[in-house]
């Protein structure tokens, strides 16, 4: 891979590969605080398309991951009550990252440091193709969406609402 645009390896990288997955990369520059509607933005992409991987927390302080399109939201309350828990809500930042291995705003689901059970918004995975981070801020990969269920064992959850 020579091509002076290539990402080093991250750990979802590494997964990927390992696991002879598919996948494109989409470097680009990375926004504070501008998520994945900045990101779909700067690459030309559908935010609906470009996928949001965010670490959230059950009323256990148990984390989970949750797969959600760039431009939606997570209804808490309908996930808590889809996944059995009394409640839902995001992790601090610094607990995030403590869970995933990787900095907020370059969180991906593949390669996390802790295994922890992941929910996709099951639109998701009606999706031919989903940008979604790669293991670093400024950094997304395409992907098929079946491969979050075939690698990370992503249950579907229905909990989008509207940004």
């Amino acid at each position: 891979m020579a091509k002076k645009d290539h990402v080093s390896e991250t750990p979802a990288t590494q997964l990927l590969k390992a696991h002879k997955v598919a996948f494109t990369e989409h470097p680009y520059e990375y926004l504070e605080h501008g998520g994945a509607q900045h990101s779909a933005a700067v690459l030309g992409f559908d935010p609906f398309t470009v996928v949001k991987t965010l670490v959230m927390q059950d009323q256990d302080a148990k984390p989970l991951v949750v797969l959600m399109h760039g431009n939606r939201k997570v209804s808490t309350k309908n996930l808590a009550r889809q996944i059995g828990a009394k409640s839902v809500e995001p992790c601090a930042p610094e607990t995030a990252n403590k869970h995933s291995g990787y900095l907020v705003g370059g969180t991906s689901p593949f390669g996390t440091r802790k295994t922890m059970p992941v929910f996709i918004e099951s639109t998701i995975l009606e999706l031919p193709r989903i940008c979604i981070n790669g293991g670093r801020r400024g950094y997304l990969v395409g992907i098929d969406p079946q491969v979050c269920v075939e690698l990370l064992g992503a249950k579907p959850v229905q909990c989008a609402l509207e940004e």
